[in-house]
């Protein structure tokens, strides 16, 4: 079955507009375990918008199913990452001033600076992702630098999804299988939502876990934390 990873940067967010611990992260990421999630995934960014790097180990602490990292692999994030050695660590290649994850990795042009990282990373025993476009030749170079698995960047999918779906999902699908015959995991995230989840899953042989973050905080304004996760499980699970 597919994992669901709720990213809770913009829970984050929020507590950040104030200045002060409301709402509590810490008590946020063991209710969402609660309710019925799989993980839980941040991003802290160079500026500490919303995740700070001071979350890290206080998360780390009390998450009990898998804790996910996503960054630029800076010196400093990754000596904060090493420092809590979280279960997974998702490379991506965002700008300092990103306002958010936009495009996948070229693991061609960056092959040894990720290979360095790579390594010290599992060194460490943290399971490295990498952030990629459904684009095989990406995908060989992730296998070669030793990512354990790979990231599927689906905002242009969400973004198509509404018009033609089939045409939407037709690359990521056709990698996916590439994956799998070379024997690399797959994960994916951004811009899944209720609408296009469901549809997603059923079209990615062997898709592993799905991070879910800006969507699903926007659903539980309406349906409520606990319900969201569940909604979203359902569209996991259902055939």
């Amino acid at each position: 079955m597919t994992k669901l990873s709720v990213n809770i940067n913009k829970i984050a967010l929020i507590r950040n507009s104030r200045g002060a611990n409301q709402p509590d992260i810490v008590k946020v990421a063991k209710d969402i375990e609660l309710f019925g999630a799989d993980g839980i995934t941040v991003h802290p960014r160079p500026d500490e918008r919303h995740i700070k790097f001071s979350d890290l180990p206080l998360l780390k602490e009390v998450v009990t199913t898998e804790f996910n990292v996503e960054g630029f692999p800076s010196r400093k994030f990754l000596d904060h990452v090493l420092a809590c050695r979280p279960h997974q660590c998702t490379l991506v290649p965002d700008a300092p001033g990103a306002l958010t994850s936009d495009n996948g990795w070229d693991t061609i042009k960056n092959k040894q600076m990720l290979q360095d990282v790579v390594d010290e990373l599992r060194a460490s025993g943290v399971r490295v992702s990498l952030f990629i476009n459904p684009d095989n030749h990406m995908i060989d170079g992730a296998k070669e630098v030793g990512a354990e698995r790979i990231e599927f960047y689906t905002g242009p999918f969400a973004r198509l999804y509404l018009q033609d779906k089939d045409k939407a999902i037709a690359p990521i699908a056709a990698s996916a299988k590439h994956c799998n015959k070379i024997n690399i995991g797959i994960n994916a995230g951004h811009d899944l939502n209720l609408d296009n989840l469901h549809f997603f899953k059923n079209n990615v042989p062997n898709l592993l876990e799905v991070s879910i973050g800006h969507a699903l905080v926007i659903d539980s304004i309406y349906y409520g934390l606990k319900n969201t996760v569940q909604m979203y499980q359902h569209e996991l699970s259902r055939k």
